[in-house]
């Protein structure tokens, strides 16, 4: 009898025992049953018709990588128009791990506006992202966005949440929405009544779509992370403006945390312009994401290609210069070639102007800043040198400028300035001072352009006399 209390008491522990592990369990086997697929994405858009497509396709690349490396806790995905290259998609796909949603371009209803600026021509395919309904939550981006932290928390936002830079209009560089076809049909049909836009591009539009987003409170995460409804604004520090910084040269945004940089300036000072820095300080945050992320291996070849075809230009003209020299002799001007003397005074300038300028625009554009500046200062040198030699031109006069464009460099990226004023003063202040050396070096180029063209060195057998050296004799 003692036994069989006994056997029955343990086979009634063992019941309690996995009914409790059943209930604790519960939990765990429904939140894995819910977790699947990620609810939220961060979105960025890409259209072709510019003439910085490529660029802006790096940039994506960049942000989608950089993303990937903060780790978090959502799917990326690019709405990637029709014309996109294929050999670009598969590049996203099977190297970034980017979701591509391929699109038909939307037609932009306010191209007549007087105001409409055609480089925003397709930007309206930003709002597509409202009928991305497998997602709970959307970050809508474009391209040029650095991300300095994880920003998972703006998947707790509303249905629409954006950050004012302007005073009065909030930025659409980054904002929080929530999918609904019901919603992204509402704005198709106002896109066809031809709802009021200010600029004729997605800014203008959603400014008008959502009008009293200023007067919406401040968005805060909540602790416990169930997400809000409404419409918030979001801090600055989620879209913080690049002009704050280069004001200080450093980042005082006070609300909210410091997330994520915007450069919403000219479309030639966009951050992944090799020239950008040290023009723009913040260039150089960019290409450091870059380099830890798709690197420059596209643009090595041209790289190395160029730098072996400037050393051998230096070369080449180093040697020529021998021969050059033996064609200077004393003669007697004549006065039949005037025009021609002139016209090699502006052929020596322009020629000058060109070896300063070409490098410029042979080099790839996304390179990084001192791969890019090293090899315009060495493209420079060596067309000023073809120069110097093709005109028997003192080299002093001809490098000024090149010595000049390094000294602005090193003023530039000088890390000890205190703010932005002083260091603009300063760049000015070397400008004023470096500019009547490079005067003086080019009226000596002209004063050498003069001597050499009285002394005949360019054209000494034109000028020669047709008589036979048998009547000079006589003569």
């Amino acid at each position: 009898m003692e036994d069989g209390r006994r056997t029955r008491l343990g086979f009634l522990w063992r019941l309690v025992a996995v009914a409790w592990v059943a209930i604790l369990a519960a939990p765990v086997e429904a939140a894995e049953g819910r977790r699947g697929p990620p609810r939220h994405a961060y979105v960025a858009m890409m259209y072709m018709g510019t003439p910085r497509d490529y660029e802006f396709y790096v940039a994506t690349r960049v942000m989608m990588r950089s993303l990937a490396k903060l780790g978090v806790a959502a799917d990326r995905v690019v709405i990637a128009s029709a014309d996109v290259p294929i050999r670009w998609v598969q590049t996203m796909k099977e190297e970034d791990g980017v979701k591509v949603v391929t699109v038909e371009n939307l037609k932009n209803p306010y191209e007549k506006q007087g105001n409409f600026n055609s480089r925003f021509k397709l930007t309206l395919n930003k709002l597509y992202a409202w009928s991305l309904v497998a997602y709970d939550r959307v970050v809508m981006l474009d391209s040029d966005n650095i991300f300095l932290q994880r920003t998972d928390e703006l998947f707790q936002c509303g249905q629409f949440c954006a950050v004012f830079i302007n005073p009065c209009i909030f930025h659409t560089g980054l904002f929080v929405l929530q999918p609904s076809m019901d919603v992204f049909k509402d704005m198709l049909h106002e896109l066809v009544i031809g709802r009021e836009n200010p600029d004729g591009a997605d800014q203008g539009f959603l400014a008008s779509y959502f009008p009293d987003l200023l007067d919406q409170p401040m968005f805060h995460p909540p602790v416990n992370g169930t997400k809000l409804d409404g419409t918030y604004r979001l801090p600055l520090g989620y879209q913080m403006d690049a002009s704050y910084y280069y004001l200080s040269l450093r980042w005082r945004i006070p609300c909210g945390p410091n997330s994520v940089i915007t450069f919403p300036s000219a479309p030639w000072l966009k951050p992944w312009y090799w020239w950008s820095w040290p023009v723009l300080p913040l260039g150089l945050s960019w290409h450091e994401q870059r380099r830890n992320t798709i690197g420059y291996g596209s643009e090595v070849p041209v790289i190395l290609i160029q730098s072996v075809m400037y050393i051998g230009i230096m070369a080449l003209t180093r040697l020529a210069r021998p021969s050059l020299s033996k064609l200077c002799y004393n003669r007697r001007p004549e006065k039949s070639f005037a025009f021609v003397h002139s016209m090699l005074k502006v052929a020596a300038t322009w020629s000058i102007l060109a070896a300063y300028t070409v490098p410029f625009f042979l080099i790839p554009r996304t390179v990084h800043p001192l791969v890019g500046w090293s090899l315009y200062m060495l493209g420079a040198s060596a067309l000023a040198s073809v120069v110097i030699n093709a005109f028997l031109l003192p080299a002093l006069p001809v490098l000024t400028p090149w010595l000049g464009i390094l000294g602005a460099l090193f003023v530039m990226a000088s890390p000890w300035y205190s703010n932005g004023v002083v260091r603009a003063l300063a760049v000015f202040a070397y400008a004023f001072c470096c500019a009547p050396f490079v005067w003086t070096s080019l009226m000596k180029v002209m004063a050498s352009v003069q001597v050499l063209l009285e002394r005949e060195a360019f054209f000494p057998r034109l000028v020669e006399s047709t008589q036979p050296p048998e009547f000079n004799k006589l003569y």
